[in-house]
């Protein structure tokens, strides 16, 4: 029986984790730790495998390494951070130590146990900043430019797991996860958030509409979570100790494009109107990935069409 501790546990990427984990009968222990408490009632995986929650701040070292001495945990899937973008821009200080310091506590409380344990820490293709759109797609050993204080958070993250990987032997798998969504996703992310607020056009019966967005210009790769999910389980078991995976779609789509999606799909005519206080002070033009490396080392690639993702948020409820 392999032992699960996922950190971040509360959040949505988590849950699917979980139901990955129960679809696929896997004999495991799983122990979720996170600042606040989940919002599911996590007895439902029990009849499968044993499981556990415990509320704690990763920033208090000294009980977290305590969780991990007692748990002994086979894989760490480090999902906790200050994920938003937007949310850097107004508390960097706050979003940088976050980050790296929870990092770091993971790193230490695993190297303390002393025991095989591998870590996949997940970051960002925020990682890599405004690129010329001749370099696309974006390949793990492109050089990064960042340019938010999110994704500096990140790289910082990145170059830190380098550090143990090489400087002390320790088992970390990387990622640059691009633009992931599906449902139960938190309405401060792009993609919830407008289909919350072009929903709301549909309830109110009316069959045009306008929601204030940012620049709905720049082009991103989105993929959904439960591919994701599928990629984070290939990697924790076969992926390869300080190598760096993208997990992406390998497509871009411009936000203008998605609201005309979701607003088709939902059945409304929607305008987008730019409300300048939701510009970012910098942002990346065109994001677009390449998975050809985690295709080539473990067989990943992605199978959800985003027309379904989108419904499936649509149709899904708590």
């Amino acid at each position: 029986m392999k032992k699960y501790l996922i950190t971040g546990f509360s959040g949505f990427v988590s849950r699917h984790f979980l139901d990955l984990l129960y679809d696929k009968r896997e004999d495991c222990e799983v122990l979720g730790v996170d600042v606040n408490p989940p919002s599911l009632d996590i007895t439902k995986y029990s009849d499968r495998f044993p499981i556990e929650f415990k509320q704690v701040n990763l920033l208090e070292k000294e009980e977290f390494q305590k969780i991990v001495k007692d748990f002994l945990p086979d894989f760490v899937l480090h999902l906790a951070a200050f994920s938003s973008v937007s949310y850097s821009w107004q508390h960097p200080t706050e979003c940088v130590l976050n980050n790296t310091n929870i990092f770091l506590n993971v790193a230490e409380a695993v190297r303390a146990i002393n025991k095989p344990c591998r870590i996949l820490s997940v970051g960002s293709s925020e990682e890599y900043g405004n690129v010329d759109k001749s370099m696309l797609p974006l390949k793990e050993d492109m050089e990064l430019r960042p340019v938010s204080p999110y994704a500096a958070a990140r790289v910082s993250q990145e170059l830190l797991s380098r550090v143990y990987v090489d400087g002390y032997g320790m088992d970390i798998v990387l990622t640059r996860s691009f633009n992931h969504f599906g449902p139960y996703q938190d309405d401060r992310f792009v993609i919830p958030s407008f289909l919350k607020r072009i929903k709301a056009i549909a309830d109110s019966k009316e069959e045009t509409g306008v929601i204030e967005t940012g620049d709905t210009t720049i082009v991103r790769d989105f993929v959904d979570v439960r591919d994701v999910v599928k990629a984070y389980h290939m990697l924790l078991w076969e992926g390869t100790p300080g190598e760096i995976y993208n997990i992406c779609s390998g497509q871009g789509i411009a936000l203008s494009k998605l609201i005309e999606i979701m607003a088709d799909i939902v059945g409304v005519s929607v305008e987008g109107r730019v409300n300048p206080d939701f510009v970012r002070p910098d942002d990346n033009r065109v994001v677009i990935g390449s998975y050809e490396k985690i295709n080539k080392h473990v067989g990943w690639s992605p199978a959800i069409p985003l027309e379904k993702t989108i419904r499936d948020m649509l149709s899904t409820k708590e």
